[in-house]
Formats: structure tokens, sequence, C-alpha cells
């Protein structure tokens, strides 16, 4: 290999930071560093992009906490576990007996055993 097919300069990454696809589309800004990489907003509203490559935000605080308040309730609620939207795909996770077939919602939770048959072969089961 020669010096002129040697890999482009490094980059450092900081919150803030727009970040781009291989085509040069924008995706979002970056908002924070994690043990895994680097998370990046990809619904903030961008005032400007300066000549470094940062990102002016159109109300950074907002975002903030609405990250902040999503962060909150996915500690509570398992996404699987939320009422399905329109979206394709998307489904229920109910209970479901082994034995007898019979279905119920997780509104009190799993039961321990089967209220039609008394089973206790019961396991949480995604509903389309």
């Amino acid at each position: 290999m020669s010096e002129d097919s040697t890999s482009e300069a490094s980059t450092s990454i900081e919150a803030g930071l727009m970040v781009y696809d291989l085509d040069g589309s924008e995706l979002g800004v970056i908002t924070g560093m994690t043990n895994r990489g680097f998370e990046v907003s990809m619904q903030a509203e961008i005032e400007d992009v300066d000549e470094d490559g940062y990102a002016t935000l159109a109300s950074p605080a907002e975002e903030r906490e609405q990250a902040v308040t999503t962060n909150e309730e996915s500690l509570h609620k398992s996404e699987q576990e939320n009422n399905p939207g329109g979206e394709f795909g998307e489904g229920y996770i109910m209970w479901r007996c082994e034995n007898c077939g019979e279905m119920g919602d997780l509104d009190d939770g799993l039961p321990t055993e089967c209220p039609a048959c008394g089973s206790d072969a019961v396991h949480k089961q995604r509903e389309d």
C-alpha cells in the first residue's frame, strides 16, 4: 500500500456534531456518548451547522426534556407492552395458556394459573 491510500484523517466525536450517511445526507445530531458509541437525535430541529460541523438546535432545552421524559417512561414500561399504534407489524403482549389456548390481557400482570382450566402453563405471547 502506498501512503496515498491511507485512511482519512480522524475526527473527534462530540455532542453537537452532525452525523451524515455515506451519500452525505444528514442523519441527525450527536446528543451524547455511551459505552457502545454515541446517541444521535434524528428529530432535532437544526437551525444551522457551522463550518466545523457543529449544529445549532432550535430548542435544545425542550429536546433534552423530551429525552428525559422518554427515558423515565421506558424504565417503567416495556415498549412491547405498550398498546400498538397503527404501524404495520405492531402487536399486543398478552398471556396465553399452553394447555387450553385461553388468552387474556396483561392489565393485572401475568396470571399464575389459567382462569379457564387452572393450568400453571401460562406465558406471555405477542398477538398481532
